[in-house]
């Protein structure tokens, strides 16, 4: 059997990745105080078998319940239970943003005192617990529905578990650093195909500019070290029973080079035998 629970901040998607984990089989329950989950799980292994996976939101609408989730959960892992924490959250201006769209009161909004920048940083600092023991985790600041759906899909994709999954990512310092990365590379330090004229408004997609960015003996010796580095890195990830990693390249706009060097290891890495993802966050700006 297989149990996710999904926490995070209010507003940052818990209510999409229910909707997607549900459309994937999951049997989910909202709102859940923690120590019910222990009994639930162990009414579904009496069961027989008919409930194989299961998701529960927990979070701070739980009030003093939701203070019991570590307990929980270590609970659940000392009885060598399959649970695993999906943690969510977006940038504050966002969550007040989407707040405001949809008109709906902050859980916490009383004990704010009727302020949503009170509210938000409440939050934040009772979920830190949570988020130091999340499996998962996801910063849906940026995401559409369609792109965060499958996300959702590249972690939870049951298709092929023997082999960890690798996502890929490119983005640009200057639309944010790329906080979900396991390992974030900073390709800052190479010739910036910005500044030559008939380069600026192609990207690493394109042969010229993947070109121009690679012939330089710093670019081909960072790539060898770096390709190095993580081919001794993922089999001591896999060894460690992780079954995702999400490795990221940032330059300055997220266009130029840190897509050159995604898409040349998502090529090295596929060649390897390895699942590869790649997206290329800021390469439309």
């Amino acid at each position: 059997m297989k149990f996710v629970i999904v926490t995070g901040m209010s507003g940052s998607g818990k209510s999409t990745a229910v909707d997607v984990l549900e459309d994937m089989g999951y049997y989910c329950i909202d709102n859940i105080p923690p120590e019910l989950i222990i009994k639930f799980v162990d009414l579904c292994a009496k069961s027989g078998g008919s409930i194989q996976k299961a998701a529960f939101v927990v979070d701070v609408r739980g009030g003093d319940f939701f203070l019991q989730l570590q307990d929980a959960v270590q609970t659940l892992r000392s009885l060598s239970v399959d649970v695993k924490i999906l943690f969510l959250e977006s940038f504050d201006d966002v969550i007040a943003r989407r707040y405001k769209e949809t008109r709906r009161k902050h859980p916490l909004d009383e004990l704010a005192g009727g302020s949503l920048t009170n509210a938000i940083a409440m939050e934040r600092n009772l979920l830190m617990s949570a988020k130091a023991m999340s499996d998962y985790y996801i910063d849906t600041s940026t995401y559409t529905t369609s792109e965060f759906r499958n996300r959702l899909y590249s972690i939870f994709d049951e298709s092929d578990e023997e082999h960890m999954r690798i996502d890929i990512r490119s983005f640009g310092f200057k639309y944010g650093v790329f906080s979900e990365g396991d390992l974030i590379f900073d390709v800052r330090c190479l010739p910036n195909p910005f500044y030559v004229p008939e380069l600026k408004n192609k990207t690493g997609l394109d042969l010229e500019v993947y070109q121009y960015v690679m012939q330089f003996d710093e670019a081909k010796q960072l790539y060898d070290k770096l390709a190095d580095l993580i081919d001794f890195l993922l089999p001591l990830y896999e060894k460690e029973g992780k079954s995702q990693l999400v490795i990221a390249f940032g330059c300055t706009g997220g266009k130029h080079r840190s897509v050159t060097f995604a898409e040349a290891m998502a090529k090295h890495l596929t060649l390897n035998g390895h699942r590869v993802r790649i997206n290329h966050r800021d390469i439309n700006h």
